[in-house]
């Protein structure tokens, strides 16, 4: 009885597929889908039948929905009721939660950071809290994934976290209700020196266009500012129409931004803008990285192409692909790659051939020898491929090997988390310095053995005392090598204080954060940041700006 009960749910499942799709498909494809679904059904219902444990269907299915989607890209999404609130993140930047990034540090789920007047920071908490107990449930053993969602869901409900707070001996519990929670897309807007305006987008989310248009006006306004910075660096990508309306900004009406084209007849578009450009003279500059995709490519690749704005930075991600979110039944929602997308100049900056893969399963890049030449408004040469190029190639500066080291095992972070107990405020972002005391208490804070971050050579060492003992010759090595772990330590430390400046940076810019949020470390590390000043560097000069938009000169790259 159970089991043609499941060949009934199974085979209405197939015809459900088989009705929704079926005018997709040509009359060639039609025979091959009838029967591989016929053939799911078959093998989904004897799996579940006769399998010798228990099986979980939603589970088995939703892993056989996970399989098809990942032998395509990694963009095509299947999202369960579930993750909707994930999905609602993504496109909108809201979602109904607490306000806090977590992060597991030791087994342990820490706050990492808090939103500007969220429930949480309104219900007291502070980065560096553990998280011990969800509404009395324990959850040390859980993922930060799998805590994140336990905070999440509707807004007005209760939760209970139970919280153990560095320098206190006993948790204590704190309630408080879920809110709807907005992750704004322009967390900072400024003016620099020489009525410099800089604005910074970390994703293309709905209305991101507006954000941008409120804080532009604003500069103009109160700061009269005489040209911009638009910093898309780290910016993953988002709305297609978002981009659509940014560039739309800084343009004129009636210019194509953007062509879409794919396998069927709709998803083959022109975008031009709708309305007259907000600003179509202002001197612009974009400043792109490796993390910038998708719509950020088409904003800065179309303001490059149209000639009116200066790219710099280091090269994008390269991701031209076009993906259309489908409602599903049950809350549920597919994001699938329906098209590639073409910039002004009619290059493709998609880098990944997903339909070519090598014999490991690995999808190829386009190789050089099959990038095509593309020019600009002004008649610069552009390429197609591999992202876009910046006008003005500038690398972000890495940080040293004991400064990685210090980050990774986060004795910046829990430094600060101790040193913030007997701290209640701190001067304004733009005054706030580290003091020479407050390194020299970081550096005894790092000389603690159990704060002081562990090397690739110690790793080795401790893995070579280990294989000694058990070959019986410890007694041979193991003072040697727990001297040479010493003189490492000692070495250590030396190097800390040799990168005294950077490490006080990092101390500042965690610091602020507490204090003043995203926006603060933002705006706390303007002055520090090369690839900003080069852009001030290029608009505070008019000859120079016009020169690299002429194509008077060619692409140049600093270290």
């Amino acid at each position: 009885m159970l089991r043609n009960k499941l060949k009934v749910i199974a085979s209405a499942f197939s015809l459900m597929i088989l009705i929704v799709g079926y005018s997709s498909f040509k009359a060639t494809d039609r025979f091959e889908l009838v029967k591989n679904l016929d053939i799911f059904s078959d093998l989904f219902t004897e799996v579940n039948n006769l399998y010798v444990d228990e099986v979980q269907s939603g589970e088995l299915i939703q892993k056989g929905i996970d399989g098809m989607l990942s032998s395509l890209d990694p963009y095509t999404v299947y999202y369960p009721e579930s993750e909707i609130e994930d999905y609602k993140l993504m496109t909108t930047g809201e979602y109904g939660g607490i306000g806090a990034r977590i992060k597991t540090i030791k087994e342990e789920q820490v706050i990492r950071e808090l939103f500007f007047g969220s429930p949480a920071v309104k219900a007291g908490l502070k980065v560096g809290d553990v998280l011990s107990a969800v509404d009395g449930n324990e959850i040390k053993k859980q993922s930060s994934y799998e805590l994140s969602r336990l905070l999440k869901g509707n807004p007005g409900t209760d939760l209970t976290l139970t919280i153990k707070r560095p320098g206190l001996v006993d948790s204590f519990d704190v309630t408080f209700k879920r809110e709807e929670i907005k992750i704004s897309s322009v967390p900072y807007y400024g003016v620099l020196k020489d009525k410099i305006g800089y604005i910074k987008v970390t994703s293309f989310t709905r209305n991101v266009s507006e954000e941008v248009k409120k804080a532009f006006l604003s500069l103009k306004e109160h700061d009269q500012i005489t040209s911009l910075i638009l910093d898309l660096r780290g910016n993953p990508g988002g709305l297609l129409q978002e981009s659509i309306n940014m560039v739309n900004l800084f343009t004129e009406k009636g210019q194509k931004v953007v062509e879409t084209r794919g396998k069927i007849e709709r998803w083959n578009k022109q975008y031009k803008n709708l309305n007259k450009g907000l600003d179509k003279e202002i001197p612009l500059v974009v400043l792109v990285n490796k993390g910038s995709a998708s719509a950020s490519e088409i904003v800065s690749g179309s303001l490059q192409d149209l000639d009116r704005a200066i790219v710099v930075g280091s090269n994008t991600y390269g991701k031209g692909l076009v993906q259309t979110t489908v409602k599903l039944k049950y809350n549920t929602s597919l994001k699938v790659t329906t098209a590639k997308y073409y910039i002004p100049s009619g290059r493709c900056i998609q880098e990944i051939n997903y339909a070519n893969k090598d014999s490991k399963g690995v999808a190829e890049k386009k190789p050089d020898s099959l990038r095509v030449k593309f020019k600009t408004r002004n008649g610069r040469m552009v390429e197609d491929g591999h992202g876009i190029q910046p006008d003005v190639e500038v690398l972000s500066e890495e940080y040293s090997y004991i400064a990685r080291g210090l980050l990774k095992e986060n004795n910046v972070f829990n430094f600060v988390s101790d040193y913030l107990l007997t701290v209640d405020s701190i001067a304004e972002v733009n005054k706030y310095q580290v003091t020479d005391e407050l390194f020299d208490a970081f550096v005894d804070f790092v000389k603690k053995s159990d704060h002081i971050y562990h090397s690739n050579t110690e790793s080795k060492i401790d893995a070579t005392i280990i294989e000694a003992e058990d070959e019986g010759v410890a007694y041979l090595v193991k003072e040697g090598l727990q001297k040479l772990k010493e003189e490492l330590n000692l070495h250590k430390i030396d190097e800390l204080i040799k990168e005294e400046e950077e490490i006080k940076s990092m101390l500042k810019h965690e610091i602020i954060t507490r204090f003043y949020f995203r926006k603060g470390r933002i705006e706390s590390t303007l002055t520090e940041d090369k690839i900003v000043m080069k852009a001030q560097e290029l608009l505070a000069s008019k000859d120079l700006y016009e020169d690299y938009l002429k194509g008077n000169i060619n692409e140049i790259k600093e270290n």
